[in-house]
Order: structure tokens, then sequence, then C-alpha cells
């Protein structure tokens, strides 16, 4: 039986990076051929757990392309998000999107099983024209939920914002059955706030307009509203696949995934192991952002004076004090480099979670079973953090109303020890509106698992790409043979 060949193009940023390869990974266990296109010290990221697949006998790949520095004005060594100074991070886009010719080059000639279907991140416009050439359907990516996404449109698509002078001004969302504000700081819209970036902004929304369907990261019985509500604003096919995470089944592979930490995944487990169920707090804010020393000290002081054990995902060499403190008594640990968080929030001992909202993270926590302390950065993290805290009723928010980075006129904004301490102490409270949210959370998570299983929606939706993107020539052979063949991919 001919397979679908899905061809993966992530944003080599480990917040898309992540999920779009698990997605790849669980097409896989159900017989498409994928593959995943990523720069080299992208693809070195992933590779341990591409390769862990393969040598299960799954049909999945990485096709590495070197970026041209020299011809992009790029300085050497740089070809992924995380390591892109901001003044070259329109170069570097214009290089990623070089790779089309090169990448449609070896997809016709590799000897691999033609492509069926891309799959590309939003942030990637480009991938219109290499799914054009390939002859294929291109699915838009996001490792986004549903609510955000609809949130974003609909502020855009109905003028929320006209009239309004100040950016901080909370405007309500319309054509939502809740009511929820956001302001044009927290939802600008897809890289509409950064100045030049206006044609950038408007490529995006017009592929994902031309896009014949949507893959994300979500599951539909978490927000069926809004899931439901997006596909009818963009009219479209829109394929809940999440959490994707849940691909990793082993602590192996959960310790693999996006691995570049500086500790092992054995000793974040030991240290675990000694904790009572439920007692430890895990502090995390991703990839991108850093704390500054004023904020990273308050941060620090909340969580020691809150008295739950906790760990802590920090950069920042300053804090060694804090650790030389509170490590001997095995009341913190402090993680200096990636951690293996999907691995951390499963375990019995964790209790809560103090993240920046990324949508990868809230919806691990959420799989997870667990509360959150809600501290969103920037962009999508605030429409995540209402998510969690308004809609899912599993979040505490520490009261950031505004951009922590990406601001347009500099402001220091800082969250006190107190805050830090009350915020963390509410998500670890054990009396009645503590039980209560972790009571919505253990039902998520109960939710999140069943959509994953056979018979699940995340399930079914994954079986449906793979049989409706199939080649042609196997649904026409099948018609002419009396039996029911898939329809061919839609717009719908």
């Amino acid at each position: 039986m001919a397979a679908a060949h899905f061809v993966f193009v992530p944003l080599m940023a480990q917040g898309h990076l992540i999920p779009a390869v698990d997605t790849a990974l669980l097409l896989a266990t159900h017989g498409a051929f994928c593959t995943v296109v990523a720069t080299p010290a992208t693809a070195a990221r992933v590779r341990p757990t591409v390769d862990s697949a393969r040598r299960s006998g799954l049909p999945v790949r990485l096709a590495e392309f070197p970026l041209d520095h020299a011809g992009a004005g790029l300085p050497e060594g740089v070809d992924n998000m995380d390591n892109v100074p901001s003044e070259f991070m329109a170069r570097y886009f214009a290089a990623v999107a070089r790779l089309r010719e090169p990448v449609e080059r070896h997809l016709l000639r590799s000897g691999a099983p033609r492509p069926t279907c891309v799959v590309a991140d939003f942030c990637h416009p480009w991938a219109s024209e290499l799914a054009a050439g390939l002859a294929v359907p291109r699915l838009t990516f996001f490792s986004m939920c549903a609510f955000c996404l609809l949130c974003q449109h609909n502020v855009e698509r109905f003028g929320a914002y006209d009239g309004v002078a100040d950016d901080n001004a909370p405007v309500v969302v319309p054509g939502l059955a809740r009511r929820v504000e956001v302001s044009r700081a927290q939802a600008p819209g897809f890289f509409r706030d950064i100045p030049g970036w206006e044609k950038f902004a408007d490529d995006l929304e017009r592929a994902r307009a031309e896009s014949d369907g949507v893959v994300i990261n979500t599951i539909l019985e978490m927000e069926p509203e809004y899931v439901a509500g997006y596909a009818e604003a963009r009219g479209m096919k829109l394929w809940t696949v999440g959490p994707v995470a849940l691909y990793h089944r082993s602590t192996a592979t959960l310790a693999a995934r996006g691995n570049t930490a500086a500790i092992g995944a054995d000793e974040c487990l030991r240290w675990l192991d000694g904790k009572e169920p439920g007692s430890v707090v895990y502090v995390s804010f991703g990839s991108i952002v850093h704390p500054e020393e004023k904020q990273a000290v308050e941060l620090g002081l909340g969580l020691e004076a809150s008295g739950h054990p906790f760990i802590w995902v920090a950069a920042l060499a300053f804090l060694r004090e804090l650790e030389a403190r509170v490590a001997p008594a095995g009341r913190g640990l402090l993680i200096w480099g990636w951690a293996p968080q999907a691995l951390i929030l499963s375990h019995r001992a964790a209790g809560a979670f103090v993240t920046h909202c990324g949508w990868n993270s809230t919806l691990e926590a959420a799989t997870a079973g667990l509360p959150v302390v809600a501290w969103p950065h920037f962009t999508d993290q605030f429409l995540n953090a209402k998510m969690a805290v308004e809609v899912l009723g599993i979040g505490v928010g520490v009261g950031v109303e505004e951009p922590l980075v990406y601001q347009r006129v500099r402001k220091e904004i800082v969250v006190g020890r107190g805050t830090v301490e009350a915020a963390v102490r509410s998500a670890m409270d054990g009396g009645e509106e503590g039980e209560a949210r972790r009571r919505r959370a253990r039902a998520l998570a109960a939710k999140a698992r069943a959509a994953a299983r056979e018979g699940g929606s995340s399930h079914a939706n994954l079986l449906d790409l793979v049989e409706r993107f199939r080649p042609r020539h196997v649904a026409v052979s099948e018609a002419a043979n009396g039996t029911t063949a898939p329809p061919p991919p839609p717009r719908q």
C-alpha cells in the first residue's frame, strides 16, 4: 500500500521544532513516511529522538540543509532561532526562505517516496512555493492553541484596535461567547508589532489563508468551541493532534526530547524521587526568556520563601548563592541548561509549574494534570495565560499585563518576591480553591490521554491525515475496484 509522505518544515526554534518532530513521529507510527527539514545545528538537537525512532522501525528521516551565511550576510554558525542576534533576524528568515530550491531538488531526487503533503510552520510563507513546486497540498502547522489563534484572528478581522491609541488599553475580543479582554501589546498580530516587518506579516497572513488546512498541537475536548470557531473563520479543515508529547512513552525518549541539558535526567529523577507526591514546584520560562538579575533575585527569594521544594531552570551565574543555600538541604535544584521538562512534569513529585505560558509548556502542564503559575512575557503567551487562568481554570496569574521582552519602549517591570511567594502558595494550596484547580487539571489530563488513545479525537485525526494524503493513484485504483477511497485533500 502506497503511503503518505509528509514533509515537515518547522521553524528552527525549540518551541516550534519539538512539537513538529513529535507530530512527524506520530504520523510515522501510523504508516506515513515523514521527512523533517532542518539546518545542521537544529538537526543535531532532534537527531537522538529521530534516530531512536528509526531504530524502532519508523519511516522518518532528517534532511539537513546548511544556510548560505556569506550570501545572506549572517555570522557563521547562526542557523537556528536561539542563536540569531536580533539585528540579523530579517536576514535569517530570508536565508531560510532560500532553502526552497535545494529542498525541492532533494525531495524529488532522493529516492524516497514522492512527497504527498508539505506541513510547514506558519512562519514559513515560502513553503507555499515549495508545495507548488512539488504539486502537493500544504498544511499550516501551529504549536499554539485554537483559543489564541481565534482571538488574534478576530481582533484583526473585526478591527478591535481601531481608534485605540494606547497599546496597553484592553479591548473585548469580538465574536466569542466568553468575554475576553486583550490589549494590542498583548496580541499585536504575528510580527505586526515589529517596524519594517509589515510585508512579512502580510505574507504570513496570505499563506495562512491559502493553505489547504491546519494541523495544531491541541486537544479538541479542551477547547471545542475555539477549534470549531477557528476552522469556521478560516473556512478550512483543522486537525487537532495533541498532545504530541505523548508520543514519548519511556523515560529515555522523554529525556532525549530536544535535549541539550547540562544536567542529566537521572540526576533530576533521583532528586524528585526523594520528594513527597505533589510537593515540588517546577520553574521554567522556556528557551528564549531569561530574567534579568533584579527579577531573578526576586523570583529566587519568592520561591525560597514559599517553603516548597523547587526545580528552577536557570541560566544566570549570580544565582549560585541561592543554590548554595537551598541545594544542601534538598530544598531546591537549579538546572543550568536545557531541562527534561516533560519528564519532570510527569513525575509524581511535581505539584505546580511556574511558566511563561508558551503553549507547549501550558499543554504539557495540563497533560500532567498540574496547575500553573501564569507569568507571560510576550505575544501569544498572554492569550495562553488567559486560556489557563480564565478558560480552563487551572492557573494563578502573577499580574503581568504588559510585555516583559520585545518592548517598543524600554520599561522595567519586576514581579516582587511577595507576589511570587503568594502565587506559588496559591497554586500549591490544599484548600478548597486550590483543590478545585487541581481537579480541573486532573480532568484535563484524563481528556488529553483519552484523545491520544485509539478511538480518541487526536488519534482519529492522525489516522485521517495518513489516509487522506496517501498518493492520489492509490485512491483512484481503489475507487476503480469498488472500494471506498478517501476524498482528495480538500480546502474545507
